[in-house]
Formats: structure tokens, C-alpha cells, sequence
């Protein structure tokens, strides 16, 4: 495991990881995240096993853009167009119906939840590694969230290629999670963005 301060060579060198299959972590606006490629079954199998993850818990994916939710969902339901509008780049994670050519492997089911995340060096990664990534908090499954770079290493240890550390700490406050795969939406897990705002960008306006 290395760790490089983050630049554009080591972004440049995490997409190189992520595209032969390997698994980095890096800073988000929220907190530290672990990520591989999507569509690399073994590299997924490699996520799980490193966070020592429940199968059963899906893996989310993290988009360069909103112009990406296109490439990884059958239909963007009106609720999540709404919501992303609002709020992305930023800490809202949107549960919506999933493109069935993403692998069976990331969990979910029929559906897959997507984010914008609002740092936009690593939207910069996300778009060299093809638009998407997947990834979970860089940590071990039921631990504390990690929020820098030490403290993902603590987790995760040789299990990764490499961290990409930033001297700014994330926000440290997980996002909130949103299904839109229902009506009406259903907020999953309130977290940096409050449920009053979330259901005010909802309201139709008239």
C-alpha cells in the first residue's frame, strides 16, 4: 500500500489502479471512500473482502457528473431528476433503477444508488476511470467512518494499492440517501443534507 499526497499524479496513478483491477482509496466531501471499477467482478469481490462487507449490502457508485446517471440506470425517475438538480454535486446518494449491465455482484437487486460527490479533483478521477466508481466508506464494516487518509490505512491496510491523502479532512458526515424507486421517495439515511430540505426540493411547485 502507498500512500501519495493528492496531485494529479496520483490521480493519474489511482486510475491506472482502478482500470487493471486493484482498489484505491481517496478523499470525498463527505468521508474517506474505497473504490474499484464497476464493472470488474473480481475487483468488487476484492471491495467486499477488504471492508469485510455483508454481500447482501450493495455497493454504491460514485459519478463523474449527473450527465453520467445515464449510462447506469434504465429510466432516471422524476423524483431523483428533482433531487439531483438540487443538490448535486453534493452529499445525496439517490437510489434508482439500475441498468442491467452493470454486474449482479454490486448488490441491489433491481437497483443501484448513485452520487455526485462535491470535490471536484476527484470528479476528475471518476471521469478517467470512465465516468463511474464503486465505492463504499473506507472503512471496516460497522467502524466509525474514516475521514482522512491515516485512518483509512488503519482499516484497510495492504488490502488496497493506494490512498490518496488530503490534508483537508472530509466532511466527516455520511450523505443522505434517497430511494427514488417509490412514491412517494423515501429517505434511507438522513445524513449531511436534512430531510426538511430534501422534501422541499420535492415539492411541485402549483
Amino acid at each position: 500500500m502507498r500512500i501519495l499526497p493528492m496531485s494529479n499524479e496520483a490521480w493519474e496513478q489511482a486510475a491506472k489502479i482502478i482500470a487493471s483491477g486493484g482498489l484505491v482509496a481517496f478523499p470525498t466531501d463527505t468521508v474517506y471512500g474505497v473504490g474499484c471499477d464497476p464493472y470488474n467482478v473480481e475487483a468488487i469481490d476484492r471491495l467486499y473482502r477488504a471492508k469485510a462487507r455483508d454481500r447482501l449490502k450493495a455497493i454504491p457508485l460514485l459519478l463523474a457528473g449527473s450527465e453520467q446517471v445515464e449510462e447506469v440506470v434504465t429510466s432516471v425517475p422524476a423524483a431523483a431528476a428533482r433531487l439531483g438538480a438540487a443538490f448535486w454535486p453534493g452529499a445525496l446518494t439517490l437510489v434508482v433503477p439500475r441498468n442491467p449491465r452493470l454486474p449482479v455482484e454490486l448488490g441491489g437487486g433491481e437497483t443501484i444508488a448513485v452520487r455526485v460527490p462535491d470535490h471536484p479533483e476527484l470528479r476528475q478521477f471518476l471521469l478517467a476511470c470512465g465516468g463511474a466508481v464503486a465505492a463504499s466508506s473506507a472503512n471496516l464494516s460497522g467502524e466509525p467512518d474514516a475521514v482522512d487518509a491515516q485512518q483509512a490505512a488503519a482499516y484497510l491496510e495492504e488490502r488496497v494499492e493506494l490512498i490518496v491523502d488530503w490534508d483537508i479532512t472530509a466532511g466527516g458526515v455520511p450523505s443522505t440517501v434517497v430511494n427514488c424507486t417509490v412514491d412517494p421517495p423515501a429517505i434511507l439515511r438522513e445524513g449531511a443534507i436534512g430531510a426538511a430540505e430534501i422534501m422541499l426540493a420535492l415539492k411541485v411547485e402549483g
